[in-house]
């Protein structure tokens, strides 16, 4: 059976380390991987505490006055760090699409706590392993970030353990490809508006992720997230009050020939006829692999005879020409 929706997947089995546990988890991860590339996970063990720190945290940061929010502005257009205002960025620019911009602003960091080796600061790495940027005046808002960075970078190696098992590879396959991975943390705030918007522009237009895996907290305002299905309808992410929304990006579907699917997805506008203030809030961790580690079709994705659909790159090369892409076409989107 082909799944037509978002199916929420408990990885409570999983955390209780049996071999049955685990192998129930992986066959319903690949099932939604292959299907609809996107599940929403319940029993992931990240404290609740911490999210709703980081959450409250966030909403004051975005409820300073834009003279005080612009003091943690983007250092540069290829250094995704610091604050991005509403409409300065468009996720359809990736697709090659022109679009007005999404009505949204965002607060991003990298890696924190980079190690003084070479590795993190030769040519090849670029900018993933830039200073962050920080609000002067929010106190505990860098060490909640900083944890919830971390907290993250453990839930996805956990993910990808799982995704490991469900392609039918040792449990631990990706874990030396992650162990410095090039992630990116992004809070996002998408305004309520009723007056003002262009036609077509919604609060992220339509689009697909970079890397490996996406892990989202939502929040259960109107005018929400929305997948793309096989059929081409557009349907609704469920929201689930403990849970985290996770996809596949565009790296890990190049990794598995295409049996998995990076898949386009959304953030529509509230109904005009919305009540009350439908603000929304999003905490975003974009999953990216070392950036010297070597994408090429897994030895389990490669039926006899077949041959892969993409010549190996390096995760850092995918990333870079994802954004050549988008600043090509006007955008300095990321995600």
């Amino acid at each position: 059976m082909t799944l037509q929706y978002v199916p929420i997947i408990d990885l409570g089995p999983y955390f209780g380390g049996t071999a049955e546990g685990k192998a129930e988890v992986a066959k319903a991860v690949n099932q939604a991987c292959r299907d609809i590339g996107f599940l929403v996970i319940t029993e992931h063990q990240i404290p609740k505490e911490l999210i709703e720190r980081v959450y409250a945290l966030t909403s004051q940061f975005f409820d300073l006055p834009m003279a005080e929010k612009r003091k943690a502005d983007r250092p540069r257009p290829d250094m995704v760090r610091g604050y991005s205002a509403v409409a300065e960025e468009s996720l359809s620019y990736s697709m090659e699409e022109a679009a007005p911009g999404d009505l949204k602003e965002s607060f991003s960091i990298g890696p924190t706590d980079v190690p003084a080796e070479p590795y993190y600061s030769e040519a090849m790495a670029g900018p993933h392993f830039a200073p962050n940027v920080w609000p002067a005046d929010l106190p505990g808002f860098q060490q909640a970030y900083a944890e919830y960075f971390e907290a993250m970078g453990d839930l996805a190696r956990t993910l990808m353990r799982i995704f490991a098992l469900a392609l039918a590879l040792p449990e631990t396959f990706f874990d030396d490809k992650i162990d410095k991975h090039i992630s990116m943390f992004r809070s996002l705030r998408y305004p309520h508006l009723k007056e003002g918007i262009e036609e077509g522009q919604l609060r992220a237009g339509a689009h697909t992720d970079y890397g490996s895996l996406t892990i989202v907290k939502p929040d259960g305002a109107q005018g929400g997230l929305q997948v793309c299905n096989r059929d081409g309808e557009w349907v609704d992410v469920p929201y689930v009050e403990d849970g985290f929304v996770v996809n596949i990006g565009d790296l890990m579907m190049q990794w598995t020939n295409d049996q998995w699917i990076s898949t386009l997805h959304r953030v529509i506008n509230p109904p005009e006829d919305a009540a009350g203030d439908q603000q929304r809030q999003s905490l975003v961790f974009f999953h990216q692999p070392n950036y010297d580690v070597m994408v090429e079709c897994l030895p389990s994705c490669l039926a006899e005879g077949e041959t892969p659909r993409y010549a190996p790159v390096s995760s850092g090369d995918h990333l870079k020409s994802k954004f050549v892409r988008q600043t090509t076409f006007g955008g300095s989107k990321v995600a």
